[in-house]
């Protein structure tokens, strides 16, 4: 770790007993849960007894837990994360999380969310043009023929759904497309049985993709974030169905990571 006391001074305003603290603090992490205060002056570059001021005041305030001989951090250093979150709209939050699952991946990955009978993209990674329309920030598709569409209308509560197959025209986009709001309703059924959605070629031929539900808290969903897929690719797989389930969980994972940031808020 950088030693903070080598690090230059920006300007007259640099407050250095506040980046030695936030030194600290960042020399916590997964493979560190738990130190010493040796192990905590070795790892920030202070000596023995400035690190020692810095962790019993952190302690505190609460932001430190010791037993006397080892230091770890509360859950209440957690705060200090959700002043930034709660300054965030969802397209913000949801950005890092689709551009990690995207480079994990290799594959585009989007957000979108329900307005009107269609889907509107509120966030959006991509790694090649798959589609022959251009997908970008704004761009809409009709939300039944969409993995994240159908992610969406399968939250509804029945009557707004019944007020969306009233209002949407249900024809097939593909070969592959469903016709009729009967066959749509029983789509629907299922992904909102499983918690997902695969879309296999009903947009556009060669263009699979699958979707996830995003909550902001325990059962308001309030968005949908997918990967898109070629259908050639998949299929070239030595097994489709492993690689798809695969995607499915990432996408899922996704979903809860951005979820979580998006409760957080609050």
């Amino acid at each position: 770790m950088t030693n903070p006391a080598k690090q230059p001074q920006a300007s007259d305003q640099y407050v250095q007993s506040l980046a030695r603290g936030l030194a600290v603090i960042r020399a916590f992490d997964t493979d560190h849960p738990l130190m010493t205060l040796t192990e905590v002056a070795a790892r920030t570059g202070l000596t023995r007894a400035t690190a020692r001021r810095f962790l019993h005041t952190l302690v505190e305030l609460g932001y430190v837990r010791t037993d006397g001989k080892t230091f770890g951090l509360t859950a209440q250093v957690l705060q200090l994360g959700y002043a930034y979150l709660s300054g965030l709209s969802l397209p913000q939050l949801a950005q890092p999380h689709l551009e990690e699952l995207s480079l994990k991946l290799g594959e585009s990955t989007s957000a979108a969310v329900l307005d009107g009978a269609d889907i509107a993209y509120i966030a959006r990674v991509t790694t090649r043009r798959i589609m022959n329309v251009g997908i970008t920030v704004g761009t809409r598709f009709p939300a039944y023929a969409t993995s994240m569409g159908r992610v969406l209308l399968a939250s509804l509560p029945p009557a707004k759904l019944q007020e969306y197959l009233a209002a949407a025209e249900i024809r097939p986009l593909t070969p592959r497309g469903v016709g009729t709001k009967q066959e749509l309703l029983g789509v629907l059924d299922t992904v909102r049985a499983q918690g997902w959605c695969l879309l296999d070629q009903e947009l556009e031929m060669g263009l699979m993709s699958v979707a996830a539900p995003v909550y902001d808290g325990p059962s308001k969903v309030v968005a949908a974030v997918n990967v898109s897929l070629q259908a050639q690719a998949v299929a070239a797989q030595p097994d489709p169905d492993a690689y798809l389930d695969s995607v499915r969980q990432e996408i899922v994972e996704t979903a809860k990571l951005i979820s979580a940031d998006l409760s957080a808020k609050h």
